[in-house]
């Protein structure tokens, strides 16, 4: 692949997949780094009739992630119990997100089940359509409607308790 496509590719999407992935795990380290790994293994790992290098990049990406995780997770689970370090999400949340309604809606979306936030997520921060969120997570188009119409019902309802 040509060094400059390489970089332009890198330089449009490394913001916006490494939020993503962030949304995933509150991990910034984490983070940072399956962002690097996705480029480096999406791109070995193209084939040649993919026409979405973006959708392609998520779905490494989320694979990565998702493999990681689970590694270590075996790996606190042999040592001993760890306490989620909310600090870390909260220096990274002032980083982020500035305004105040921002950070509401954020903590509204990360009291929803980990499939409506990603598929929100995916589709309002990211702009993939349905279709595209449906090949990526292996799901049917019309669950990925469901799961966003449910999702941001869950949002309002979140909101106006936390208003009154």
């Amino acid at each position: 692949m040509e060094k400059q496509l390489l970089y332009r590719l890198y330089s449009a999407y490394h913001h916006e997949l490494f939020l993503y992935l962030y949304s995933l795990c509150h991990d910034r380290e984490l983070a940072e780094d399956m962002t690097q790994e996705a480029f480096l293994k999406a791109i070995l790992s193209l084939p040649d009739d993919h026409s979405n290098m973006r959708a392609w990049l998520y779905m490494v990406g989320r694979n990565l992630l998702i493999n990681a995780m689970s590694k270590q997770k075996r790996i606190v689970l042999k040592d001993a119990p760890e306490e989620y370090d909310s600090s870390k999400t909260e220096s990274i949340l002032d980083e982020i997100i500035q305004n105040e309604n921002k950070k509401h809606l954020y903590e509204a979306i990360n009291k929803l089940d980990e499939t409506k936030r990603e598929i929100l997520c995916m589709q309002y921060f990211s702009g993939f359509s349905q279709k595209e969120i449906a090949a990526m997570l292996r799901l049917t188009p019309e669950n990925v409607r469901i799961q966003a119409y449910r999702g941001k019902k869950q949002i309002r309802e979140y909101i106006r308790e936390d208003e009154a």
